[in-house]
């Protein structure tokens, strides 16, 4: 590993990139993948994961928003850019794992380079460019709610402090072998990779085809740890797993979004001898909270408390820290936070600002990322996720949280995936939509939905009844894995005005 890792440093120092330029990595998750986003870092540039799922418009974007000097592909995928690559204009090499060029890429106009190629420019002579743990190491694009996506900026030491940080409390050390299911572009794939170096453990990476595959992945490799979206998780909680998985997973964890209690809950029966680490995080950071596992079924709703290395205040509207159940917004301090949004100035004002009464050393002159996340904390410190701010419901004046009815529907047991959406209505300022996909098992019909919306008249307040309740058989999904609620509102927007209910 890492010989392979030196000489793809030593290659991309011998086609001349320069002290912090960028190499994109555009590859599903393949050793090669891997080899070349720290094979960028060790040679003192700076490496951009591309998730595979892309289309080549999107990756256009980032080759362009970057300013990408080096492309490392497939055949395959370099085969869908024909066409894009002539509006990079600051892309000057492609090179791909194979050493077989596909003829359709001839009308590329930059250099093309194979595999064995690129290797033989390996060049021991060559000293990578100096760098130092503030500087530069990966830029992370997140999937954005709204609009472009935003590119993360870390630094060497954001990476390297982040390591610490969570294979201390994962406990994890060289035994553990995880299973790599998030994309390597994703902030919490990535950290998996960073924390399996730092401790010497084993990264097994997959791509896997249907949620079944996953307990027999963690039977062949022996896979100890394993990381899951909650959509993931909602499909795994449903499935028969092998007695051999549930003695080799030493501990499963969330990203992604909040775990429905119910899925938890539904994940201790099936894996009764495994830790479930709930956590909670944003990309601009990394990791900010975990729960410990001895607290799950005390706090189920709970994202529990800042990580080693992280300070998180709850702050209101006024700018002071909220008081005990006080709903405010969660605010990240410490090394764990990133340097800003590449190539956005505004936005990175407007998220990363001063730490506000903080305890940590010098905080007056250090930045803290401002989640936009609404939360609150209870008398004993413990974290408890709301709303994202963008996504809260504004319903006949009061302000109601999607996460707080969606978690009320998991515990049905009837669906298998739910998503509350606020959507404009004449009266009501916003009108709550819900939208399920059935339990295995069962299907969408009228008899699913009216269970699901009388149990929302029986648990919840009327303010909070969802007015319409939707079924789908599937759900769109950003490519990191999470429910596209962009997606769902775009389809939905106009329902109220159209048939108000």
């Amino acid at each position: 590993m890492q010989r392979k890792v030196e000489q793809t440093a030593g290659a991309l120092l011998g086609l001349g990139i320069g002290s912090g330029e960028r190499v994109a990595v555009y590859l599903p998750k393949q050793p090669e993948a891997v080899f070349s986003l720290f094979g960028a870092a060790a040679a003192g540039a700076c490496f951009v994961p591309i998730n595979p799922l892309l289309k080549p418009r999107q990756v256009a974007y980032i080759l362009t928003h970057c300013d990408v000097k080096i492309l490392i592909t497939s055949a395959a995928r370099l085969a869908s850019l024909v066409g894009i690559c002539d509006a990079c204009p600051n892309l000057h090499t492609i090179v791909l794992v194979e050493d077989q060029v596909p003829e359709a890429a001839s009308s590329i106009p930059q250099r093309l380079i194979g595999r064995t190629a690129f290797y033989n420019l390996c060049d021991a002579n060559l000293a990578p460019h100096h760098r130092i743990h503030t500087d530069m190491a990966a830029i992370l694009y997140t999937s954005g709610s709204t609009g472009n996506p935003k590119g993360v900026v870390l630094s060497h030491r954001n990476m390297v402090a982040g390591a610490h940080s969570v294979a201390s409390y994962l406990d994890n050390s060289s035994v553990d072998r995880l299973l790599v299911l998030l994309p390597l572009s994703f902030d919490a794939g990535l950290s998996q990779l960073t924390t399996t170096f730092l401790v010497g453990a084993t990264a097994v990476l997959m791509d896997y085809l249907l949620p079944r595959d996953v307990p027999r992945a963690v039977v062949r490799y022996g896979i100890t740890g394993l990381a899951a979206v909650p959509s993931l998780w909602n499909q795994l909680k449903d499935l028969e797993w092998p007695v051999q998985a549930k003695q080799l997973l030493r501990y499963i964890t969330n990203t992604g979004g909040a775990m429905p209690a119910a899925t938890t809950r539904a994940l201790q029966q099936i894996l009764p001898s495994t830790d479930i680490f709930l956590m909670y995080g944003l990309t601009e950071a990394f990791r900010s909270t975990y729960l410990q596992p001895n607290q799950v079924n005390a706090r189920p709703h709970s994202i529990g408390k800042a990580i080693p290395g992280a300070e998180i205040l709850v702050i209101n509207a006024a700018g002071s820290e909220c008081a005990p159940n006080e709903p405010g917004e969660l605010v990240h301090c410490g090394i764990l936070v990133s340097q800003g949004y590449w190539n956005d100035p505004d936005e990175t004002a407007k998220r990363f600002r001063p730490c506000p009464q903080s305890s940590l050393e010098n905080a007056s002159t250090k930045l803290a990322v401002w989640s936009g996340d609404q939360v609150r904390k209870d008398d004993e410190g413990y974290l408890y996720f709301i709303s994202r701010d963008d996504q809260m419901i504004k319903t006949s004046g009061y302000r109601v949280s999607p996460t707080e009815i969606e978690d009320i529907i998991h515990g049905t047991g009837l669906i298998t995936e739910a998503v509350a959406m606020g959507l404009p209505h004449a009266a009501l300022g916003q009108a709550i939509l819900l939208v399920i996909t059935p339990a295995r098992g069962l299907q969408v019909d009228d008899t699913l939905k009216n269970s699901v919306w009388r149990h929302c008249r029986t648990e919840l307040p009327n303010f909070m009844v969802p007015a319409i309740v939707i079924g789908r058989d599937t759900l769109p999904y950003t490519a990191n894995g999470k429910i596209d609620r962009r997606i769902l509102a775009e389809q939905y927007q106009t329902m109220f005005q159209d048939n108000p209910p």
